[in-house]
């Protein structure tokens, strides 16, 4: 009876909504949301309403869910005759040295290392702990973000790089001294070099201290180096850095269409290596503008800068790294192929270590609860667990890539390069100088190594031979 009543119910509502969807005038139908949300999608309309909330600029934390760079239309070229596989016992080399040309070079052994993420103005001391306790397992390197020089961080890290930055707090001899390489932060994907603070409200008493803060003052990131007011002030920069710490010195800056005279810049200071952190890279929280509309995708910015580098014959003496919005051990394999040395990755870093861990935040709070600073829940997090999850994570990226490296007819990471790949994008194939995949090779090969025998197919040539034919 119960349900004959509650179908009859359900029926007439249903028959009613219908028919005001039916009949109703666009401006008082209910479908009308369906095409404003066509049109202005989900994400812009809750960011307007808080917009609108608060009179304030958004803080989105992770960085742009606008994703520009097409690394899915990128694949690599297995072997079978014209070169063969590597069998499964030879081993892969993954070893990477940062800075040949330093005094004291960064050895590590895994090209994956863990992006600067600051204690305090992103993540908790418990996240940052793990991170580093993480990375040693796995020898690689850890970096420390704009944040002064975090004790328990440092001596859980194997291999530590710290960032000169530009709120001065790693920028003294007790804490320059202790570093495996230093990072000059000029920039990042996500904020590009705009000056940034932390409330006072949001600074709790071991934060302020080890900031070196007064009750209620902010901590501030400013827009440029304390004392760099010209290139020739940043060169010194370099030059002192290298000469008192003898570890390689190199620079962070967000990516960006004036990237070939940033990197003139940069030659000219004779730095050790380069950071690029392309327009998808993420932050704890930054407005949406800066992450959405500034910079260039982290795809166009590798090919720039590795074209630059190798038109200037110091490809080999000047470690590329590259990151933002990395998420895939295929993404981290292929920036290798097309020129960078290694890759930072921050987002999949802590996603990994909070895997289930995050159900101690939701559903009423987001997973980055479990991470930030300024979490309800950052104590929560298991340090032991989440380095476990970081390791699993970092350990199955790397035996992917190495089983691909094996399909390639190769040994070592370092030896990867565009020959390895073709896409099936006639844009990237000329932007990124690779094959594209709808044409036949324009390479012969042996056994022991691919050598080019005539000039690579461009889109040009194609094009010209196309004209050219019509013509006739």
């Amino acid at each position: 009876m119960i349900s004959y009543f509650m179908r009859k119910i359900s029926d007439s509502m249903m028959d009613s909504f219908m028919e005001r969807l039916m009949k109703d005038k666009y401006t008082d139908n209910l479908y009308e949301m369906v095409t404003v949300t066509q049109k202005v999608k989900p994400k812009n309309l809750i960011e307007t309403t808080i917009r609108a909330e608060t009179g304030k600029p958004l803080s989105r934390p992770l960085g742009s869910p606008n994703v520009l760079s097409r690394w899915g239309k990128i694949l690599f070229n297995p072997v079978h005759l014209v070169k063969f596989p590597i069998d499964g016992k030879t081993k892969i080399d993954t070893n990477v040295t940062i800075g040949p040309k330093a005094k004291k070079p960064l050895k590590i052994k895994n090209p994956i290392m863990i992006a600067g993420m600051s204690y305090g103005g992103a993540l908790s001391k418990k996240m940052k702990t793990a991170l580093a306790k993480a990375a040693s397992e796995i020898e690689t390197a850890t970096n420390s973000g704009e944040a002064p020089l975090l004790e328990e961080e440092w001596e859980n890290a194997k291999y530590f790089i710290g960032q000169y930055n530009r709120g001065g707090w790693m920028n003294e001899h007790e804490a320059l001294k202790k570093l495996n390489a230093i990072e000059i932060q000029l920039g990042q994907g996500a904020q590009a070099s705009a000056s940034m603070k932390t409330p006072a409200r949001l600074i709790g008493k071991e934060y302020r201290n080890k900031f070196r803060l007064a009750e209620g003052q902010p901590a501030v990131i400013h827009s440029n180096l304390p004392g760099v007011k010209n290139k020739e002030d940043f060169i010194n920069l370099v030059e002192e850095l290298r000469s008192e710490y003898g570890v390689p010195v190199g620079i962070k800056i967000a990516a960006t269409h004036y990237l070939e005279k940033e990197l003139d810049i940069m030659l000219q200071a004779d730095v050790d290596f380069i950071t690029i952190d392309g327009s998808e890279g993420g932050t704890h929280g930054g407005p949406t503008t800066l992450q959405d509309d500034v910079g260039l995708p982290t795809l166009h910015a590798l090919n720039r800068a590795t074209n630059y580098l190798e038109k200037n014959n110091v490809k080999d003496e000047v470690t590329l790294i590259i990151t933002g919005g990395l998420t895939t051990p295929g993404h981290y394999l292929k920036a290798l192929a097309l020129g960078a040395d290694a890759v930072y990755i921050g987002t999949m870093a802590v996603i990994a270590m909070v895997q289930t861990q995050m159900t101690k935040a939701t559903l009423w709070e987001p997973p980055v609860d479990m991470m930030l600073y300024t979490g309800e829940h950052k104590e929560d997090f298991d340090i032991e667990e989440g380095v476990e999850k970081l390791v699993n994570y970092l350990k199955s990226c790397t035996t992917e890539m190495k089983q691909v490296v094996r399909t390639l007819g190769k040994t070592k990471l370092s030896e990867l390069n565009r020959n390895d790949l073709c896409t099936v994008d006639k844009d990237i194939a000329q932007m990124s100088r690779i094959d594209y995949a709808g044409f036949s090779i324009n390479r012969e090969y042996d056994n022991k190594e691919f050598e080019e025998r005539i000039e690579p197919f461009t889109l040009k040539d194609e094009v010209e031979e196309t004209d050219e034919q019509r013509l006739h």
